[in-house]
């Protein structure tokens, strides 16, 4: 069921993040990029997957004893969480550029900025 239900969060995250790309406003394009990054982020969580404790996947538990709790892979965690603080500085990124074309065209537009009327 946790699957099922996991597959379907990603699957709504990715829908949003894709129509919002394909709109005309440049700043839901900018928030569609930002949603489809974080859907990559909690896919590549999920597929870290849970697994059995060991003091050689985890080394800070080696001295818990027999009874550590199950835990995700920290590596893909420590991939996630760098990703998660790029996305965040392209997201900041991304909007001062937005506001930087506002500034110079007095629209976000897509197709006018393109050079349609």
């Amino acid at each position: 069921m946790t699957a099922f239900v996991l597959a379907s969060v990603l699957g709504i995250l990715f829908a949003a993040g894709t129509f919002l790309l394909l709109r005309r406003d440049l700043l839901r394009v900018v928030w569609g990029v930002t949603i489809l990054s974080q859907a990559a982020n909690v896919y590549l969580v999920t597929i870290g997957g849970i697994v059995e404790p060991s003091a050689d996947s985890v080394p800070v538990l080696a001295g818990h004893g027999e009874h550590a709790p199950h835990t995700t892979d920290p590596l893909v965690q420590a991939l996630v969480l760098t990703a998660i603080v790029i996305s965040f500085a392209m997201t900041a990124f991304a909007l001062v550029l937005t506001y930087r074309v506002y500034q110079e065209h007095h629209t976000l537009d897509l197709t006018t900025l393109g050079g349609e009327p």
